[in-house]
């Protein structure tokens, strides 16, 4: 795994370039960034390793659970498409939660997350969590003080009641600086077709970087448990993030290889029956 040469990315004014080449220097640009090759090779290498491991999550009846997490632009998002794209939605699901409603804020905090939570044979992965507590809702101001105590006594327990249940947890956070979190976020800006990504929360919360840095180390503080640690994920580069992440998850597991032989295709059973014309069914306009 690549080595990361400050001790808190989140605090880095410019984006920290490896203090190694683990893969080879020649796989690198000389800023220390992964290149785009080697990139997609890694990358389709891991995606064969995710699906083997869905199979064998499903043939075990694994529950386990995924919490990504982190600032906007961190590249949250951009890595659990990755994990997606080649995995059955059947075993691997992505839950994305909205804004609570008003009679989802009168429940216990953790309550609506309960029925998102895994079956055996399933992998969920959150897009953002309960974690929303102790960082978007306390630095923003939509939860209050007690609040916000409440759920870092409560989380580790919670935390610890679904470890004991059976359920494997695993939790990312990944690290942005404020110099590259700007970049994006002026990348956003200048695309039209990137523009909807880039909210007025995005621009309050780069307002409010070092609070969130503050909320971040609360956090850990409290929820950092041994039974389920958070793992950091330095994520200035997107590429070496994307691979460094999906490359630890898959290591958590000692899986084997349960994907299914090919079968042989069955020929067409001949049955007495004439179709329609096919001028009668409508088709769409063909342009291309």
């Amino acid at each position: 795994m690549t080595e990361w040469t400050n001790s808190s990315p989140d605090e880095a004014d410019d984006p920290v370039a490896p203090s190694g080449f683990p893969a080879g220097e020649e796989n690198y640009t000389s800023k220390g960034r992964l290149k785009k090759k080697y990139y997609e090779a890694e990358l389709q290498r891991l995606q064969e390793e995710l699906v083997k491991l869905q199979y064998w999550i499903h043939e075990r009846g694994l529950k386990v659970l995924v919490i990504f997490e982190g600032r906007g632009s961190a590249g949250k998002g951009g890595v659990i498409k990755r994990i997606t794209e080649r995995t059955s939605p059947r075993i691997v699901r992505v839950e994305a939660l909205p804004k609570p409603t008003e009679r989802e804020q009168t429940q216990w905090y953790f309550q609506r997350y309960i029925n998102l939570l895994p079956a055996g044979g399933e992998m969920v992965m959150f897009d953002r969590s309960w974690y929303n507590r102790s960082n978007v809702e306390w630095v923003m101001g939509f939860c209050n003080d007690q609040q916000h105590q409440e759920f870092l006594r409560s989380c580790p327990e919670f935390e610890r009641m679904l470890v004991r249940s059976g359920m494997i947890v695993l939790k990312y956070w990944f690290s942005v600086s404020w110099a590259e979190q700007r970049n994006r976020f002026e990348s956003r800006n200048e695309e039209p077709l990137k523009r909807w990504k880039l909210s007025e929360m995005d621009l309050e919360e780069h307002r409010l970087y070092t609070k969130y840095s503050m909320a971040k180390d609360t956090t850990f503080q409290y929820t950092d448990i041994k039974q389920a640690p958070w793992y950091v994920v330095p994520s200035d580069d997107k590429r070496t993030a994307r691979l460094n992440c999906i490359s630890h998850l898959v290591s958590q597991f000692d899986y084997g290889d349960v994907m299914p032989d090919p079968v042989a295709l069955p020929e067409r059973e001949d049955f007495p029956y004439v179709r329609p014309p096919m001028g009668e069914q409508t088709f769409v306009p063909a342009r291309y």
